[in-house]
């Protein structure tokens, strides 16, 4: 029998591994990093782009939001490759490692490197190094658990969802400040450097955790069974509904942050940088999860089966409203009004409301449903339903710009725009749904 350098199972423990803490830090911190420098791309890219000169050269906010969809679409293409990289070839914690060293390097270079090479060189390696990483990272903290202290699952998932909005509120509100007073270099180098920290964190936890190695022959028999496409197929048909939600979502980071900037942004007496308004999001979500756990469905419940369907149904309704709200704002905007950054705050409340209910809700549903060594698969198909919505973002973006620098879509007409897909999709998946409850898909799909 092959003997292994690390465990390859959970001790038989009833308390929290030793690893837990490691994990939780160490997400906190890369989450702290990859939100920090998506928080100020399109500022960046709209006002201190270089050229190979070294001169001023911006690019225009429809190009900027393109090129910030394309990113994001990268993002989350790359966890399927780390998903099969990790399941079949190097295991959870090799993979982790390799990728966050290229994802490291990433922010090196966008630290030190301000010109259409270096932005281009250095999304490129944090997409493949912070995407590559995603269907590990939670997956790897569900291995540390074993039956007999199984029970404690949730709550350090708790930690762990806890820690990322708490990494993603704090590099939200502290990066933007220091691109406006410090500059891009420090901007770009902090979460660097926080990138490297969590890089250290991981590391040095190695012989605390479980270590599942490798089963390429697992996943192949896996992927043989036809009980497994058959889960695969319907839960790939619900990832196409849920891209396009995805599609709008993102675009707080891009379009809203263009749009804050002509708002009047005073609130609780700060005047707010354009990009810091995203930070509202992870204070809401941590918010609105034991609200809507603990009361709104519980309410909803009574009235109507909340199939996990169903959640996703009303979310996607939502999402639609608050692009409507974003659809006023702009008009208001080019009537030369200066609307309060309350009504973005407002559109915000909304879109994370829906955000609870289709990505929380989408995502337990894939992992609960996913075969048992398709996990990491599973997580990087979700994922991939990511990509596809920024994907399309990205073209209906390149699409509407003219050569003469114009746009063919604009103002409150580009919001309509998407909330009509939006509203579109969303009775679609209704007709598509009906009759075809959660429970068909419970059936024989690997359910632990």
């Amino acid at each position: 029998m092959k003997k292994h350098k690390w465990r390859i199972e959970p001790l038989t423990t009833a308390s929290m591994p030793s690893g837990v803490v490691h994990l939780v830090v160490n997400e906190g911190a890369e989450r702290f990093s990859y939100y920090g420098m998506r928080s100020i791309l399109v500022v960046f890219m709209t006002g201190m782009l270089l050229n190979a000169q070294g001169s001023l050269d911006p690019m225009g906010e429809a190009e900027a939001k393109s090129y910030f969809h394309l990113f994001a679409s990268a993002v989350y293409f790359f966890p399927f490759l780390g998903a099969i990289l990790a399941d079949a070839f190097l295991g959870k914690y090799k993979t982790i490692i390799l990728l966050s060293l290229v994802y490291c390097g990433g922010h090196v270079i966008l630290a030190f490197d301000h010109t259409r090479f270096g932005l281009l060189a250095g999304l490129i390696l944090i997409a493949i190094g912070s995407g590559g990483i995603k269907p590990c990272v939670s997956a790897n903290l569900g291995d540390q658990f074993g039956f007999a202290n199984g029970h404690l699952l949730s709550k350090a998932f708790a930690w762990f969802y806890f820690a990322i909005n708490v990494g993603a509120f704090g590099s939200v509100m502290l990066t933007p400040w220091l691109l406006e007073h410090y500059g891009p270099s420090l901007a770009f180098g902090v979460p660097g450097i926080l990138m490297f920290l969590a890089t250290l964190i991981f590391w040095a936890g190695r012989a605390h955790y479980v270590h599942i190695p490798p089963d390429r022959l697992g996943v192949r028999q896996a992927l043989s069974s036809s009980k497994a496409w058959r889960a695969i197929g319907k839960l790939a048909g619900i990832y196409v509904f849920v891209a396009f939600f995805w599609s709008l979502y993102d675009q707080t980071a891009s379009a809203w942050v263009l749009q804050a900037q002509h708002m009047n942004r005073m609130w609780m007496g700060v005047e707010w940088l354009p990009s810091q308004i995203q930070a509202v999001n992870p204070v809401l979500i941590m918010l609105f999860i034991p609200l809507f756990t603990y009361v709104i469905y519980p309410v909803l419940n009574r009235m109507v089966l909340l199939t996990s369907l169903r959640k996703m149904a009303i979310g996607f309704f939502m999402t639609v409203a608050a692009f409507l709200i974003s659809a006023y704002i702009e008009q208001q905007i080019d009537l030369g009004l200066k609307p309060a950054i309350g009504w973005q705050l407002l559109a915000f409340m909304v879109i994370t409301a829906a955000e609870v209910m289709v990505s929380i809700t989408c995502l337990e549903f894939s992992y609960t449903q996913a075969p048992l060594k398709l996990k990491s698969l599973l997580m990087g198909l979700f994922l991939l339903s990511v990509s596809l919505g920024n994907g399309f973002t990205a073209f209906v973006n390149f699409w509407i710009q003219n050569s003469d620098g114009t746009v063919e879509l604009s103002g409150p007409d580009y919001y309509w725009f998407f909330a009509g897909i939006m509203f579109l999709v969303a009775c679609l998946f209704l007709l598509v749904v009906k009759g075809y409850e959660e429970e068909t898909y419970l059936q024989g799909t690997g359910r632990r």
